[in-house]
């Protein structure tokens, strides 16, 4: 059921939401000569399938008599977002606060039930219609791969050598940057904008509001906006942990960013692009903020071309 306080954006296309930088790194990605190859020769070995069963093996599919709350809010956010399709939500018992949007061809999203406990229900549609734009801008087989390889490296799979973790690198830069997209859907799907933020300070510290202050956590993300360059560095530091989130905080500094440029307001009042028309002034002007984020990507990615090719000849063509 739609919520009739909440617009519906008739057939918004996802580049509306996407941020420069997301956009960037998965052509850069894609640019890799042996990047598509490693992804069919990986889902051909395990299968469509296989896949989606086993991300699925341990949750309870939300419906109006399960979980009927995330079946609701879920319903909510598709609506605003005008989602071309109904992607299955499913429910993982693991205190971990987390969700995620897999699959190939079927695309699902899983959310874990220690979401369900620290989310209140604007926050939580905030976090589905997060994954509802991840699912509609195309980012789901690129998650999928990248939680297979992270899975492979932790068990210490021999597939994922020094040539496997060079393309996660890749990967792992590529999300975090995606998650920035994301949040834009997630706030277009609950269109109030301190929701978003909200969400990110709980992800951040945990714990209830009365416990935290929004104010003083946006101030503590104006000191990220203040120092210029600083979000590139902060990336390159996350290169060297690992993480395949960025910070919290840092997410809210581009949120507000977004949410000052007029960006937001102009899509709410209608001046969005819609999908399956073609591309105008304002994705020229979205793919020149692009080609500033270009060199950066350029300098992440191509170091693990070669890598690319070698895992290719060395593991899968035996």
């Amino acid at each position: 059921m739609a919520d009739p306080a909440l617009k519906t954006l008739t057939d918004i296309d996802p580049r509306t939401w996407e941020h420069p930088a997301d956009r960037a790194a998965l052509n850069a990605l894609r640019t890799l000569p042996a990047f598509d190859e490693v992804l069919k020769k990986l889902f051909g070995f395990f299968g469509e399938k296989p896949v989606r069963l086993a991300f699925q093996a341990n949750a309870v599919k939300a419906s109006p008599t399960q979980f009927a709350r995330v079946d609701r809010l879920y319903r909510q956010a598709a609506a605003a977002l005008d989602a071309p399709a109904v992607y299955p939500v499913y429910v993982s018992q693991t205190p971990v606060v987390n969700a995620g949007a897999y699959g190939m061809e079927k695309p699902f999203i899983i959310i874990n039930s220690g979401m369900l406990l620290l989310m209140e229900d604007d926050e939580l549609q905030f976090v589905l219609g997060h994954e509802i734009g991840h699912i509609m801008s195309g980012h789901v087989l690129y998650t999928t791969m990248m939680v297979i390889l992270l899975q492979l490296a932790e068990r210490g799979f021999p597939v994922v050598g020094l040539a496997a973790r060079a393309i996660l690198v890749g990967l792992l830069e590529w999300y975090r940057k995606a998650e920035l997209s994301s949040d834009r859907a997630g706030i277009l799907s609950v269109q109030q904008p301190e929701v978003g933020m909200r969400a990110m300070l709980k992800l951040a510290g945990g714990g209830k509001m009365a416990e935290t202050s929004l104010p003083e956590f946006i101030q503590q993300a104006d000191e990220y906006r203040s120092s210029g360059d600083l979000a590139d560095q902060v990336f390159k530091v996350l290169n060297l942990i690992g993480a395949n989130h960025p910070f919290p905080v840092l997410r809210v500094a581009e949120m507000r960013d977004w949410f000052q440029s007029g960006a937001y307001e102009r899509i709410l009042h209608g001046d969005y692009h819609r999908r399956g028309e073609p591309a105008g002034a304002y994705f020229d002007d979205l793919a020149a903020a692009g080609r500033s984020y270009a060199e950066s990507a350029r300098t992440t990615f191509g170091s693990a071309a070669e890598a690319a090719r070698r895992m290719v000849d060395s593991v899968f063509r035996g």
